[in-house]
């Protein structure tokens, strides 16, 4: 008689049990890739454009690289052009075609932010053209706006994966000089206004908020003071994540993790050049940072942070310089795969003293390595 009772017992329990147990594993989870800049040099216009024909095609810049950008739930990257038609030119006052944004939407990019030092180098109808062209091919996008009635509606930018949702805002130091035509808006590295803006965004209770900051000192590896002090304070007034671009090259990644004032949350100060023809040592590479986030109640932490190692290859393709962007990892014991050596030795030193900064500033942010034909965590 006690067997059968017992037995009975863990029958009328099993059910709840397994409840609990799908609950545990089913844990709501999202992946996250931040990217650096995206610039469009004269040389990378060259090179998308389709002999014969009036027609660009950038696809071929993520050939090496798609897997990575691809994979994650939502990746973000500052859009550091304008799209604003012909003609199409570099430096200084950029417009690219919007075949560029397109390639990043067919490479998993999910976000383009396009608040920066550039965002008014063609003037009213770069803005526009800009943000209508983002729009007319369903990437989400935020930084520019065509009037304040926009910029009241449109932000925060939030996006949503697996039931979590992100709020994005983004702002930049300037434009160059350049005025803002009315009555467009460019979000500006106001402190008093971010810390406006963040709390109009925690009303809509976001699960994550990102701030992508346009700030710094040019190709200095070491945020500045004003960084520093910025990013405390802002963290302290309600953002999660800093997301930091300008200087073309990397500068150090905080994640606090057992921080008891910024507890759980991470600032990545400049993720460097994705994409550019920038050649000079430091500036023809960049980072990317991929966070790993679980929701437990109401709250979203980050359980894994990583970065990943990016060059800029150029080589001469039937005379026309091509760019593709390469995870340092996978190709930095293959030679064999570089025709020029001294292509190999470029990309090699950019590794090494990517590595020294990194390591060496860097708080709980490690590199992903490429191994046995996986990626990992390099602690």
């Amino acid at each position: 008689m006690f067997k059968i009772i017992i037995t009975v017992t863990y029958l009328l329990f099993l059910p709840l049990f397994l409840h609990c147990q799908t609950a545990d594993t089913a844990a709501q989870k999202i992946s996250l890739l931040f990217i650096g800049d995206i610039m469009g040099h004269d040389t990378q216009i060259k090179a998308a454009e389709i002999p014969g024909t009036a027609k660009y095609d950038y696809n071929g810049i993520f050939d090496y690289l798609r897997d990575e950008t691809g994979e994650p739930d939502l990746a973000v990257a500052n859009l550091e052009v304008t799209l604003a038609g012909r003609p199409y030119v570099g430096y200084p006052q950029f417009s690219s075609p919007a075949a560029l944004a397109t390639a990043c939407l067919n490479a998993g990019i999910n976000c383009l932010v396009t608040a920066n030092n550039h965002s008014v180098d063609r003037g009213m109808p770069g803005i526009t053209g800009t943000i209508h062209r983002l729009d007319s091919i369903g990437m989400p996008h935020t930084g520019t706006f065509t009037a304040m009635a926009a910029r009241d509606s449109l932000q925060p930018l939030i996006l949503t994966a697996n039931d979590i949702s992100v709020a994005i805002l983004n702002y930049t130091y300037g434009t160059n000089g350049l005025r803002v035509p009315q009555p467009a808006i460019v979000n500006m590295l106001s402190k008093e206004l971010i810390i406006a803006d963040i709390k109009k965004a925690r009303e809509k209770k976001p699960d994550l908020l990102v701030l992508y900051l346009h700030w710094g000192t040019e190709y200095d590896t070491i945020p500045s003071r004003d960084q520093t002090e910025l990013a405390d304070c802002l963290l302290d007034q309600g953002a999660d994540l800093i997301i930091g671009s300008h200087p073309h090259v990397i500068q150090k990644m905080m994640w606090y993790k057992n921080d008891s004032l910024k507890h759980g949350k991470a600032v990545a100060y400049s993720l460097g050049n994705f994409v550019s023809n920038q050649r000079k040592e430091r500036t023809d590479g960049g980072s990317m940072i991929r966070l790993e986030m679980v929701k437990k109640e109401d709250s979203l932490e980050i359980t894994e942070a990583g970065y990943y190692l990016t060059w800029v290859y150029t080589p001469i393709v039937n005379g026309i310089r091509k760019f593709y962007i390469l995870p340092c990892s996978k190709f930095e014991n293959d030679p064999g795969f570089f025709p020029l050596n001294d292509d190999y030795v470029q990309m090699k030193n950019f590794i090494s003293i990517s590595r020294r900064l990194l390591n060496r500033e860097n708080l709980n942010i490690n590199e992903y390595r490429y191994l046995d034909g996986r990626w990992t965590l390099n602690y």
